[in-house]
């Protein structure tokens, strides 16, 4: 493990850039990015314009580790290059921010008021080509739609079974069992999912550490066991569809928690921008992500 990015992730203010959006959500970014789907006629071609999209958000002056601390990636991202660097090198060494890899292949049919992750089978074989490519550590997604305990103890259980094996590569793992923000017992999910996760802590190697990665939660500081838990590396908050207001507001309620915000990043940048303005909406959104994630206010 690159220990330099290790002490980076575990202490640096600031947060994490979520730039993993894979097949099934990459024309809904592409389109709130001012890019319909009629600028590309195959999978190749929309995977192409999103690349331009990344690697203009990674080059811009605004994006470096002094705020962005980190980066998650899709694996097609990964396996690209930023003006003939690959994108994980590039991230590093360019601009001091520590790469991730999203993992998971997706989402397998509701159960149990929940979407558990698909099977992996070629999940090693991925992680030994992450670690070739410098990535730090890998962020794997699944989803909790109801307060449902089977449920939530079999996404944890999953979860952890899924970051053991990320361990065993040397990559830190960032577990992301995310809530659903517009469910009716979302709170009461919450609760169900702190007891399973600390439950689930325990089985973590001697050693070792994992991240989390959470919806933000409907009691403030919830999750502060966790944050203070000498297991948990960091916690980080996704945005889970909340605006980039709103979801900088309730961070600000929650000590210790830093962005991982995907949506509420990119909110407010256009293909159709002239590079200044690119430049200068991308920097606005940074500085109010680092502040939420940095300075906290009474709940």
């Amino acid at each position: 493990m690159n220990q330099e990015m290790a002490a980076q992730v575990a202490n640096k203010d600031g947060f994490i850039a979520a730039l993993d959006q894979s097949g099934g959500s990459t024309p809904k970014a592409l389109k709130l990015y001012g890019v319909d789907e009629s600028a590309w006629s195959n999978d190749a071609e929309m995977f192409d314009l999103v690349h331009q999209m990344r690697a203009r958000i990674i080059k811009s002056p605004a994006f470096t580790g002094d705020k962005v601390m980190g980066a998650i990636l899709f694996e097609q991202t990964m396996d690209r290059d930023i003006d003939g660097i690959p994108t994980a090198q590039y991230l590093w060494e360019k601009r001091h921010v520590v790469p991730f890899l999203k993992i998971d292949q997706g989402l397998a049919e509701a159960t149990d008021g929940v979407k558990l992750m698909k099977p992996m089978p070629n999940l090693d074989a991925l992680l030994k080509r992450a670690v070739a490519k410098g990535i730090f550590g890998t962020k794997e997604r699944s989803v909790i739609d109801a307060a449902n305990p089977k449920g939530i103890a079999a996404v944890v259980d999953q979860q952890f079974e899924v970051g053991r094996q990320v361990l065993a590569h040397d990559l830190v793992p960032i577990i992301e069992p995310e809530v659903t923000i517009s469910i009716h017992d979302k709170a009461e999910a919450e609760d169900i999912l702190l007891g399973e996760i600390r439950r689930h802590l325990d089985t973590v190697p001697a050693g070792k550490r994992v991240m989390l990665k959470l919806t933000l939660p409907t009691k403030a500081n919830l999750y502060k066991p966790l944050i203070d838990d000498p297991r948990v590396m960091r916690v980080v908050a996704l945005s889970g569809g909340y605006s980039r207001d709103e979801a900088n507001a309730k961070l600000k309620q929650n000590y210790g928690m830093i962005a991982s915000f995907s949506r509420a990043l990119t909110e407010g940048l256009s293909a159709q921008q002239t590079d200044a303005q690119f430049n200068a909406a991308l920097a606005s959104a940074i500085d109010s992500i680092f502040q939420a994630s940095s300075v906290k206010t009474a709940a």
